[in-house]
């Protein structure tokens, strides 16, 4: 999950061409998100990625090679694919509408499972784990900049630092996807978005 203000250069399979090359790589990405939802990413075989895709397994294996080099452009794929921030004028506003778009994502069954295998893939493999951090410098730059426009408005003190103002919002409900059973709903949205502008205010991030 935009028109992002950080790039993200992931490698093999990375350029998104036209024509047929582009339906060949949104199925196989289609195919390899499915798979990382229902079997994580130890289970994330090419072979299995082409027969889901109907794509010959000499294509993805030429495109993509490993299966860390699959996952770092399905996330590339995502950022690209992610809704844009919504600005309502508000500091408050803003912050909840981010913290409800991240909320609708993890608590959505497919998106809330790939994201849970993407992560766990991330403390494994070095490749996806960079190919994550790309993911999240996309995600926060393209909502950082609601964080500066409070701060020009004098809601918040000057100099608070956007991007971990940005991350705020986001980890308490990260946190709860991944440490506890409790579904992800409006008032976890709620009490993310109000606890990170308080601290914002407070001068807790200046």
């Amino acid at each position: 999950m935009e028109s992002a203000e950080v790039p993200v250069e992931v490698g093999p399979g990375s350029v998104r061409p036209g024509g047929r090359t582009a339906r060949v790589r949104a199925a196989v990405l289609l195919a390899a998100g499915d798979l990382l939802a229902e079997h994580g990413f130890d289970r994330l075989d090419l072979a299995d990625v082409a027969r889901r895709a109907d794509v010959g397994r000499t294509t993805v294996y030429r495109r993509w090679g490993t299966a860390a080099a699959l996952v770092a452009d399905l996330l590339a794929d995502m950022a690209e694919q992610s809704l844009p921030r919504t600005e309502t004028g508000s500091f408050d506003a803003d912050l909840r509408a981010n913290a409800d778009l991240v909320c609708r994502t993890l608590a959505d069954p497919r998106q809330g499972a790939l994201f849970k295998a993407v992560l766990a893939a991330a403390t494994t493999d070095p490749a996806a784990a960079e190919a994550l951090h790309r993911f999240y410098e996309v995600r926060v730059a393209e909502w950082a900049p609601c964080v500066r426009q409070a701060a020009d408005r004098g809601e918040i003190p000057a100099g608070t630092d956007a991007d971990e103002v940005i991350r705020a919002v986001s980890a308490p409900l990260y946190y709860r996807l991944l440490t506890t059973p409790e579904a992800l709903d409006d008032a976890a949205a709620e009490r993310a978005a109000k606890a990170a502008a308080a601290a914002a205010r407070a001068g807790v991030f200046a």
